[in-house]
C-alpha cells in the first residue's frame, strides 16, 4: 500500500470516528449544549473531571458544546457539497453534452462566478439574508459549484466522441436519457472526487462564515461561532479555541487527503 492510499485510509477511519463522536457524545454527555453552571458564570474554568474541556464564561460545558457543534458544522459541510456537486453535475453536462452556444453561455456563467471573491459575496449574501440553516446551505452550495462543473464538463467533452454514446444514438435513445444512462456512470469517478473536496471547502467556508458571525447564530455553536466566542479569551483561557481549532484543521486535512486517494485509487483503476 502507497503512502498516500495509507494516509487515505487513516483519514477515513478518523473522519469515521468523528462522525460517530458528534452523534454520540451529545447524547451521553450529562450536559446539554446550553445548559447553564450558575456557580461557574464570570469567567471560563479549565478543565477538571467534571468539565473535560472546561466550561466557558456562561458556565457551559464545551466538550458538549464542541461536539455538538460539530454535528452543525459537519451537517452544512455536506449537505453543501451536495447542493454543490448536484449544481456543478447538472451545469457541466448540459454544457459538455450538447457543446455550441450552450457550452459558451454555461462556461462564461462559470467563470463570472469564478471571478468574485468567494469569501466577500457569502458574507455580503448572508448580511442581507441572515439566513437560517437550510438558507446558509443553498448560499454556500449555491457558489462553490464551478469546479465540479469543470471537470463534469470535460468528461462529457470525452464521453460524447466515445463508440458507446455513438451506438446508443444511433438505437434512438434521447438526450436525456444519453445523458442520465450512458453518460452520468461513466463521470461518477471525479465527480465522486470533486464532492469530496467540496465537503472541506464548505465547512472551512461555513466556519469563517460563523468565525465572523454572519453564519449560524449562538446559542447554537459551531465550530466558527465556538471560536469566535472564545476569542476574548485566547491568552486567560486556550482551552476553550484549541478543541474547535484543531478539529476545524483536523477534518479540513482529512478530507483533502481522502480526496486525494479517491483520486490516485480511480485514475489507477482507470
Amino acid at each position: 500500500m502507497s503512502d498516500a492510499h495509507r494516509t487515505a485510509w487513516v483519514s477515513l477511519v478518523f473522519l469515521m470516528a468523528l462522525a460517530l463522536s458528534v452523534v454520540v457524545v451529545p447524547w451521553i454527555s450529562p450536559y446539554t449544549y446550553d445548559l447553564q453552571d450558575l456557580e461557574l458564570i464570570g469567567q471560563p474554568i479549565g478543565p477538571d473531571r467534571a468539565h473535560w474541556f472546561g466550561t466557558d464564561e456562561l458556565g457551559q460545558d464545551s466538550l458538549t458544546r464542541v461536539f455538538f457543534g460539530g454535528r452543525i458544522s459537519l451537517a452544512v459541510g455536506l449537505a453543501s457539497a451536495l447542493v454543490a456537486t448536484l449544481v456543478g453535475t447538472t451545469i457541466g453536462a448540459l454544457a459538455g453534452f450538447f457543446g455550441g452556444r450552450v457550452d459558451t453561455a454555461l462556461m462564461r456563467l462559470t467563470d463570472v462566478v469564478l471571478s468574485i471573491p468567494l469569501l466577500p459575496l457569502v458574507l455580503l449574501l448572508s448580511g442581507l439574508l441572515r439566513p437560517g440553516l437550510p438558507m446558509l446551505v443553498l448560499t454556500i452550495g449555491g457558489l462553490t459549484w464551478m469546479a465540479t462543473a469543470r471537470v463534469v464538463r470535460s468528461q462529457f467533452l470525452t464521453l460524447r466522441e466515445l463508440e458507446f454514446v455513438t451506438a446508443a444514438r444511433a438505437l434512438g435513445a434521447g438526450s436525456g436519457r444519453l445523458i442520465i444512462r450512458h453518460m452520468l456512470p461513466n463521470a461518477l469517478a471525479p465527480i465522486t472526487v470533486s464532492a469530496t473536496l467540496a465537503v472541506g471547502s464548505s465547512i472551512m467556508l461555513e466556519s469563517a462564515l460563523s468565525f465572523l458571525g454572519f453564519g449560524v447564530q449562538p446559542p447554537t455553536p459551531t465550530w466558527g461561532n465556538l471560536l469566535n466566542a472564545a476569542s476574548p479569551w485566547i491568552g486567560a483561557a486556550p482551552w476553550l479555541a484549541l478543541p474547535p481549532g484543531i478539529l476545524i484543521f483536523a477534518t479540513v486535512l482529512a478530507v483533502n487527503f481522502l480526496g486525494d486517494g479517491l483520486r490516485d485509487a480511480l485514475e489507477s483503476k482507470d
